[in-house]
């Protein structure tokens, strides 16, 4: 048996064993710790990358923990699945791999970003545990499990955002973030809670199968779409993300932003596979399109307002999630309608699925360019910034491609993704893609701000001193650079191999459900 079926155990396995083993790295000093950090992370990187591959050529997998076998989903003689399982299909597989290399570009940014403090065996074992957690989000098939994991990574969060705790901001984003998240896991559980009250079963598939549309259902289908639309930072669930996203280490919130899309997936998971075919419906669809454009709007007004530049990035989170949510929730308008998904549905889809590469990668390198200029300069504040081009040079290329990207200008992979999303909205209603348009132009004008305020203009004596910041820290950022220039360069692979088989699995309903119940037949699988 190859080693690969073992795949996703292992995907848990490896940063769960890092996060246990990294306090023991104290002992051997800070060369020991960071080898630790950056060696961890490129497994769990490598492991991610083998198992979208894996997934891409065999189909879904199915991985069973407890179990007679690693693919027995079904036991002798059981309808239902009762162990620990996990499924994944193309779209888990690919924001798997994102959410890997986003932690990679973060951890080894932190290296030296985090080298003037102590305590930072915590800080690595915190950092594996939240990736875990959001690991375990995006392969897990059961909503118990997702609880449970949803959970482990935002109790590391926590500690991770208040990591600064002689900063009185800091703990009061952690703080603001805990209880969003408490509610928010309260929430899912109990919309657990009433769905296992109604079918004695956990398993997304099996409740995919067999779930109706009666007052039990849409209550806990409110519930999850209200908890994980807080998680992931929609309007008017937002108010968390702008003081977590900019108190928190620049390393920690690359980072953070992959946990956001694990919760958007799993907004997407419970309402494509589980709720898809009561989507006849055009409220529920609709309700997310709203949530969308009031998150690009609302975000992108207060990010042109602010001054300090963590805040400002942060607040184009929140307005970047919308583009997300206006993509899937015209996807969803489209789901039930087989003419409609193939004029406008799938297109709209697309865009939602390549907003979340794009977003993971130019909104990490953002927050890593902000870090690095915080690094440099010990300010925040733009007012107190200028001619630091000459004197970062690296940083600003950098910052340029991912300012450029998040703009959506041509040739750039934000350009795409957006494309796809200007037509198909246009296509339900012109009104969509004007928001859309118009915040696209705001963002622009927000990150040309950014740019002239910092790094052009006269250089200001008090940063005489300045220089580039480290290696390690140029390198985490490149990581992405890297990936924005490969999206953008290659936008007809990124679209074939990345975009549509994941788009594809989410809206295959059928595929979902029955690699569980095939699996325990002919020992499917990976």
């Amino acid at each position: 048996m190859s080693w690969q079926v073992h795949l996703p155990a292992l995907l848990l396995a490896v940063p769960l064993l890092g996060a246990f083993l990294a306090p023991l790295t104290a002992l051997g000093g800070k060369g020991l710790r960071n080898t630790w950090f950056v060696l961890v992370s490129a497994a769990f990187t490598m492991i991610a990358f083998l198992l979208w591959t894996r997934v891409g050529s065999t189909g879904t997998a199915i991985y069973v923990m407890g179990g007679q076998g690693w693919n027995l989903a079904l036991p002798s003689g059981m309808s239902i699945p009762v162990r620990i399982l996990m499924e994944i299909d193309a779209f888990s597989a690919f924001m798997v791999l994102l959410s890997a290399v986003a932690a990679l570009a973060g951890a080894v940014f932190s290296i030296a970003y985090m080298d003037r403090f102590s305590g930072l065996e915590k800080f690595v074992a915190l950092y594996f545990l939240m990736v875990t957690g959001m690991f375990g989000m995006e392969i897990t098939g059961d909503f118990f499990n997702f609880f449970v994991f949803l959970e482990i990574s935002s109790v590391a969060s926590f500690g991770l955002v208040a990591f600064w705790r002689d900063r009185g901001e800091a703990l009061e984003a952690a703080f603001k973030y805990m209880l969003v998240s408490t509610l928010g896991a309260l929430m899912v559980l109990v919309a657990v809670a009433f769905l296992y009250s109604k079918y004695n079963v956990v398993n997304m598939a099996t409740l995919g199968k067999v779930i109706e549309w009666g007052i039990v259902e849409k209550t806990a289908l409110v519930l999850f779409l209200t908890a994980l639309a807080m998680k992931c930072g929609a309007v008017p669930m937002h108010m968390w993300m702008p003081d977590a996203y900019a108190e928190a280490p620049a390393g920690v919130t690359c980072a953070l932003i992959a946990v956001s899309q694990a919760s958007l997936y799993g907004l997407f998971r419970v309402t494509y596979t589980i709720f898809g075919a009561f989507m006849g419906s055009p409220v529920i669809p609709w309700v997310i399109i709203v949530l969308g454009v009031l998150s690009m709007f609302i975000g992108v007004s207060m990010a042109v307002i602010q001054k300090e530049v963590g805040r400002l990035i942060a607040y184009h989170s929140v307005s970047q999630v919308g583009y997300m949510l206006l993509g899937f929730g015209v996807g969803l308008l489209a789901l039930s309608d087989a003419r409609a998904m193939a004029e406008y549905g799938f297109t709209a889809l697309k865009g939602g699925v390549y907003h979340i590469v794009n977003y993971t990668m130019y909104k990490g390198l953002l927050f890593l360019s902000a870090g690095a200029l915080y690094y440099a300069t010990g300010c925040r504040n733009l007012n107190d910034m200028g001619g630091l081009g000459r004197k970062m040079p690296k940083t600003m290329a950098l910052f340029m491609i991912a300012a450029a990207a998040i703009a959506g200008l041509p040739p750039f992979n934000g350009f795409v993704s957006k494309l796809f999303l200007y037509e198909s909205t246009f296509a339900v209603h012109p009104i969509l893609a004007v928001f859309a348009m118009v915040t696209s132009v705001l963002t622009l004008a927000s990150f040309v701000k950014i740019f002239q305020t910092a790094f052009l203009g006269p250089a200001l004596q008090k940063f005489e001193g300045v220089r580039e910041v480290p290696g390690t820290m140029l390198l985490g950022m490149s990581v992405l650079g890297v990936a924005i220039l490969a999206l953008s360069l290659f936008p007809t692979w990124s679209v074939n191999h990345l975009v549509e088989p994941a788009a594809k699995a989410l809206v295959d309903q059928a595929s979902y459900i029955g690699a569980v119940f095939s699996a325990s037949v002919t020992g499917g699988g990976l």
